[in-house]
C-alpha cells in the first residue's frame, strides 16, 4: 500500500516509517523539514499541496501523524495551530475522502482529555480513570482545543463518506524533558510514568501499524499507554499512597529505585486505560512498568528514549 505520512520527519515519524516499509508499504513522507523518509517538504496547511501529494503519488491510505504540539505554544500563536492541527486535518481528509480512500489514521493526544479539573488533581474517587468514554472532555490550551477540533472533523468526514477511520489518543512518547515537571525529572519521571501515562516511540509506531491492518469501519477513538498495574477499584488509594499500591503489586520497586537514586511518585492521580486498543485492534504497548524494573535488576539499558537536546522539526524549521 502507498501510504502518505505527515510528520515523517518528527519522533513519531522516524519509527513508524522504516515499520511500514517493512511490512511492505510504500512511504510518502510530508513534512515542514527533510527527514530519511519525507519526499515531500511543505505544510499541510497547504490544502493545494495536500490534494496534489495524494493525485500525484497515487496515496492509498494517509497516516495524520504531523502536529503542532503541546510545548510549540510557547514558541507559536494560536493561529498557526488552529492552520496546521484543523484546517491541516481537514485537508487530508477531504482529500483522502475524494480519493476514494478505505481508510485514514490521524493521530490524536491524551492531552484533549485533561480538563482543568483533571490537571489540578485527583477527583472525589481518587485517580482520574481517563479511557475513551472519559468525559466532558475541555480541553484547557489551544494544542488540545485544535486537536479535539480535527477529531470532530475526523468523526464528520467519517460519517459523510464511508471512509474508516481510527483516532489514535496517544500518551507521552516524546524524548525530551518535560516542561512543567522539575522533581523528579529526565529518565525518573519517564520512567514513573509508564505506571499511568506513557509508552515508547516504538509502541506507539506499532499501534498504528495495528489499527491500519485492523480497523475497517466507522470513526473510533483508541488510547494508547503502558497497561496499567491497578484496577480501577484502587483508584482512591493510587490518589492517597500509590507508593503502597506500587509495593503490592513489585515488591522490590522501592530497593531498585534508590539504587539508581530514583524516587517513586507519592499519589498518582490519573489512569490511562489502553484496554479498548487490546481488545479491538490485538494491540498492547510490549514496554511496561514492570520491563522498567526489570532494566534496573539487571543492568541493561533503559527501554525508553531520554533525549533533552531533542529538537521538533517545526522548531528546527523556524530557527
Amino acid at each position: 500500500m502507498r501510504i502518505l505520512l505527515t510528520g515523517a520527519s518528527g519522533w513519531l515519524g522516524r519509527h513508524l516509517a522504516p515499520l511500514l516499509e517493512a511490512r511492505g508499504h510504500e512511504v510518502v513522507g510530508l513534512d515542514v523539514v527533510a527527514g530519511a523518509f519525507t519526499r515531500i517538504v511543505g505544510s499541510v496547511a497547504d490544502r493545494a499541496l495536500v490534494f496534489q501529494a495524494i493525485a500525484h503519488h497515487a496515496i492509498e491510505a494517509v497516516i495524520h501523524a504531523g502536529a503542532l504540539h503541546k510545548p510549540d505554544i510557547a514558541r507559536f500563536p494560536r493561529q498557526a495551530f488552529v492552520d496546521v492541527n484543523v484546517t491541516g486535518t481537514l485537508n487530508l481528509l477531504e482529500a483522502a475522502a475524494e480519493a476514494g480512500h478505505a481508510r485514514f489514521l490521524f493521530t490524536s493526544t491524551t492531552s484533549l482529555m485533561v480538563r482543568a479539573d483533571v490537571r489540578a488533581g485527583a477527583g472525589e474517587a481518587g485517580a482520574w480513570w481517563m479511557d475513551e468514554c472519559f468525559g466532558p472532555l475541555e480541553p484547557r490550551n489551544i494544542y488540545g482545543i485544535t486537536k479535539l477540533a480535527a477529531e470532530n472533523l475526523c468523526r464528520l468526514i467519517s460519517r459523510e463518506s464511508g471512509m474508516a477511520v481510527a483516532i489514535l489518543r496517544t500518551g507521552r512518547f516524546f524524548p525530551e524533558d518535560d516542561d512543567t515537571h522539575a522533581v523528579p525529572s529526565g529518565p525518573n519521571l519517564k520512567a514513573n510514568e509508564f505506571l499511568n501515562r506513557r509508552l515508547t516511540a516504538g509502541d506507539a509506531a506499532l499501534a498504528h501499524l495495528a489499527a491500519l491492518d485492523r480497523w475497517e469501519r466507522g470513526c473510533e477513538t483508541f488510547v494508547l499507554s503502558a497497561p496499567p498495574p491497578f484496577r480501577r477499584d484502587e483508584a482512591a488509594e493510587l490518589a492517597r499512597d500509590a507508593r503502597a499500591v506500587i509495593a503490592r503489586r513489585f515488591p522490590d520497586a522501592v530497593e531498585l529505585y534508590e539504587r539508581r537514586g530514583w524516587t517513586l511518585p507519592a499519589r498518582i492521580e490519573r489512569v490511562y486505560d489502553p484496554a479498548k486498543a487490546e481488545r479491538l485492534l490485538g494491540w498492547r504497548a510490549r514496554t511496561d512498568f514492570a520491563a522498567i524494573l526489570s532494566t534496573l535488576r539487571t543492568g541493561e539499558e533503559l527501554p525508553f528514549a531520554h533525549d533533552p537536546d531533542w529538537i521538533s522539526p517545526v522548531l528546527r524549521q523556524s530557527r
